[in-house]
């Protein structure tokens, strides 16, 4: 009797990427591409449905990233094991996936037989990270921000006055103002759009 194909759980909100990355795995004699959604937020409740062991997550998606959806798939299926794909190598972003329980962090254009291979050893228990990212990631360091300092950041990127900011989050206006100056400083920004900028482009939102 042959064993049972590994089966995959694809979330990519980019439809022509997410059939093409279902089409090439199909090909592997021993994966079989279960589930597909396009939002983050759907996730968990198809990992339940098509009862998969590896989920192939994207990180920009809508209702959720990859990241976030990572964590939550972890809490709620810890079995299943987590590859993050990416067309942004940013070092910010491996360090916040390997923190949610990815096994494997890959850019998208790595070769098919890669991302297979891949797979296998996440699912025997490796962990596999795209050594350029992982380079990139010793280099640029941990990230600066406290986890309030990353909220208030993540919220001021609406353009939100401090005021607004503060009865958003429940803080004072000056307790607001407080964590914008700071992680301004420690991003040595000019601002805190260029803050938000920053700490964007660096993975660290």
């Amino acid at each position: 009797m042959s064993p049972r194909p590994i089966r995959i759980l694809l979330a990519e909100d980019q439809s022509m990427v997410r059939e093409a990355l279902a089409a090439l795995l199909g090909l592997e004699p021993d994966i079989e591409v279960l589930g597909q959604v396009a939002r983050g937020d759907e996730v968990v409740a198809a990992a339940r449905a098509h009862d998969v062991n590896v989920a192939l997550l994207d990180i920009e998606m809508p209702g959720m990233t990859g990241i976030e959806a990572a964590a939550a798939l972890r809490d709620a299926l810890p079995g299943i094991r987590i590859v993050i794909l990416t067309t942004f190598g940013r070092p910010g972003y491996l360090r916040g996936a390997m923190e949610a329980g990815a096994s494997a962090f890959l850019v998208k254009d790595a070769p098919a037989a890669q991302l297979a291979d891949a797979v296998r050893r996440v699912l025997a228990g490796e962990r596999v990270i795209d050594p350029t990212l992982a380079a990139a990631a010793l280099a640029e360091g941990a990230n600066p921000l406290t986890e309030r300092e990353r909220e208030v950041l993540r919220e001021a990127e609406s353009g939100a006055t401090n005021a607004e900011l503060a009865a958003r989050l429940h803080l004072s206006p000056g307790t607001v103002r407080n964590y914008l100056s700071t992680a301004i400083q420690k991003l040595a920004a000019r601002n805190r759009a260029e803050a938000v900028r920053t700490a964007r482009e660096k993975g660290w939102l």
